[in-house]
């Protein structure tokens, strides 16, 4: 199949998106478009013809503690950082009518081209995600994402990021 992402409009039909997990299903059924409203975060999804959300994913502002991210990359570090700028990929969901289509590793990968995209022009040091439960920690942690001490979050670098589409 082939995918393609756009920002989260009126005219997408989320009613009937199911994921399998309450908490991301009903994002989007009610809050997402309040967020994107607010400016709170970006939401990117990706539609069949009909225009009915078959994934999407959520992207925001975010820092991470300077003491959270591993010696050999804080040495490299100004010290006078004790928050560095990241970039949250808050939500990442597919519809259990695609599951097992790639649509999530598509989704992952627009994700980090968006960020690595916009860390171009805006500072951002990596990208965090907050996994739900183990299946995600496992999906992220597939694609080289590493865990942050005493968070239960998991980041990759930009400078990772960049490798990927250079």
């Amino acid at each position: 199949m082939n995918y393609a992402t756009s920002l989260l409009q009126k005219s997408h039909q989320k009613k009937d998106f199911c994921c399998g997990k309450a908490v991301l299903d009903s994002y989007l059924h009610h809050q997402a478009s309040q967020d994107v409203k607010r400016k709170l975060s970006a939401c990117f999804v990706s539609a069949d013809e009909g225009n009915r959300v078959l994934g999407y994913y959520t992207l925001s502002n975010a820092s991470i503690r300077r003491e959270l991210l591993p010696e050999d990359i804080r040495k490299k570090l100004p010290p006078a950082y004790t928050d560095l700028p990241a970039t949250l990929l808050g939500r990442l969901a597919v519809d259990n009518n695609v599951k097992g289509k790639k649509l999530g590793t598509f989704l992952l990968l627009d994700a980090l081209r968006r960020s690595y995209d916009i860390s171009l022009s805006i500072g951002s040091i990596a990208v965090l995600v907050d996994p739900l439960d183990e299946d995600a920690e496992h999906f992220y942690g597939s694609f080289g994402f590493v865990k942050l001490p005493d968070s239960g979050k998991m980041f990759l670098m930009m400078s990772t990021i960049a490798n990927l589409f250079q």
